[in-house]
């Protein structure tokens, strides 16, 4: 483990060169709830409840990649991809 554990946590895995990012079960099943508010607000054409949620979504996604790249910097690992725009 590279971070402590918590609703996810960063590890490395043998044999692999790069650090996952290990989320629990119900951390999963929320980010499909959200996912799935986003395509259903899409199929009725209500765009501003879709951007409302994904705007959302990304910033829990963005949360997750600041833990992992901070924890990567800490190790001394090369970041995997290319910065965010």
């Amino acid at each position: 483990m590279l971070t402590e554990p918590g609703n996810d946590t960063v590890v490395r895995l043998p044999p692999r060169r790069f650090p996952g990012v290990l989320i629990q079960g119900d951390s999963l099943s929320i980010i499909r709830s959200d996912v799935a508010e986003i395509v259903e607000a899409c199929a009725q054409g209500d765009v501003d409840d879709a951007h409302e949620a994904a705007t959302l979504l990304l910033a829990g996604i963005d949360e997750l990649l600041d833990r992992y790249e901070s924890a990567l910097a800490a190790h001394g690992i090369e970041r995997p991809s290319a910065p965010r725009t």
